[in-house]
């Protein structure tokens, strides 16, 4: 069993509906058993209950990579939408997300709104309900920050029930819900500050794209174009005319290296340079992925079997440009850039999205 959110990819349904591959956004993947709709909070229960053990949740397919095979049981397409004010005061204003809500659609909503939270997590693809499951983040701000809790169907129990966020267990692109069988999101609450200027600046290149300091404040609007500029000109956001953007966004996730295996990094890239890093804490440094694969020797464009190849844009996104590929090429490419860092590097990489019925 397993749980996948992510952004729709079209709102008609295609012409074959069993075909997974026309719900991602890497247009890939074979055919389920069979695939249904939930429209409410109370019909994605149902359905999971009725479903069984052999269930694939699906929003649209912008961060799961589905095997050739495809999924032999059912593919339930989230598809719920709304949001409500729950409560508010002069200082804030928490809402009620339901899982299918598109993730940027809500993020324009804060923004016309004047609600500071959300704004740098414009133009990440994706479902709402996605967002506690891989701890969503991006230019300085993760969703861990703003949320309340997370309405859940808890499939052991058999009951709905709410998980506050102090129980999440939220961490660097991960939660209590990532990989667990346990748990359906259903909806999400966010508590966000009235406003009409950003929160703090924290990310550099964010901070000089605004041509402000890292710290400062910018209205709301001018935070959301930044941010969407920036992720444009990186292929992260979804485009049917881009090519670049037929992907999962990153693939990869940053490497979390302890002291140890970051002085040995450093050692090994002592011939060109620095790598770029962020310390953590305890005693902990994420460092680029992107920057660790381009000196690996694949950059932007590194071409891949049938098709398949680094985004021409950003070396995080690897891309089916025809459409045609087929996941196995794909991670045969993935794979090629694993082994490749780890040779020159010694540092493993991970991928982000979730894989189904394949393996890296």
């Amino acid at each position: 069993m397993s749980d996948v959110y992510a952004q729709p990819t079209a709102a008609a349904q295609p012409a074959n509906p069993g075909d997974l591959a026309q719900y991602t956004t890497l247009r890939m993947g074979g055919p389920a058993g069979r695939v249904v709709t939930a429209t409410s909070a109370d019909e994605i229960v149902a359905r999971v209950r009725e479903a069984g053990s052999e269930i694939l949740l699906l929003a649209g397919g912008s961060n799961v990579v589905i095997g050739d095979v495809g999924f032999p049981g059912t593919a339930l397409l989230i598809r719920s939408h709304g949001l409500r004010v729950l409560t508010e005061d002069e200082q804030t204003v928490t809402v009620r997300v339901e899982a299918g809500e598109a993730w940027d659609d809500l993020v324009a909503a804060t923004v016309e709104n004047r609600w500071s939270g959300l704004e740098c997590l414009s133009g990440i693809p994706g479902s709402t309900g996605a967002t506690p499951i891989q701890n969503v983040g991006a230019y300085g701000q993760e969703v861990a920050e703003t949320i309340v809790a997370v309405q859940v169907y808890d499939r052991v129990a058999g009951t709905v029930g709410r998980v506050a966020a102090g129980d999440c267990g939220f961490a660097y692109r991960s939660s209590i819900f990532k990989y667990s069988e346990r748990w359906v999101v259903l909806s999400v609450d966010f508590r966000l500050t009235r406003s009409p200027l950003s929160g703090p600046v924290r990310y550099a290149e964010l901070a000089r794209a605004l041509d402000v300091a890292v710290g400062d404040r910018v209205p709301l609007a001018q935070a959301r174009a930044t941010v969407l500029g920036l992720r444009a000109g990186k292929g992260m956001v979804l485009d049917a005319a881009d090519p670049d953007t037929r992907s999962v966004g990153s693939f990869f996730t940053n490497p979390v290296l302890d002291s140890a295996a970051y002085e040995l990094l450093r050692q090994r890239a002592a011939d060109i340079g620095e790598p770029p890093a962020w310390p953590g804490a305890g005693n902990v440094v994420k460092v680029s992925a992107a920057w660790l694969i381009d000196k690996a020797g694949f950059g932007r464009g590194y071409p891949g079997p049938e098709g398949t190849a680094i985004s021409t844009k950003h070396t995080l996104a690897l891309t089916n440009p025809t459409g045609t590929a087929t996941t196995q090429a794909l991670l045969t490419l993935a794979r090629d850039i694993r082994d490749g860092v780890q040779s020159r590097f010694a540092v493993t990489l991970h991928p982000e999205p979730v894989l189904i019925n394949c393996t890296l």
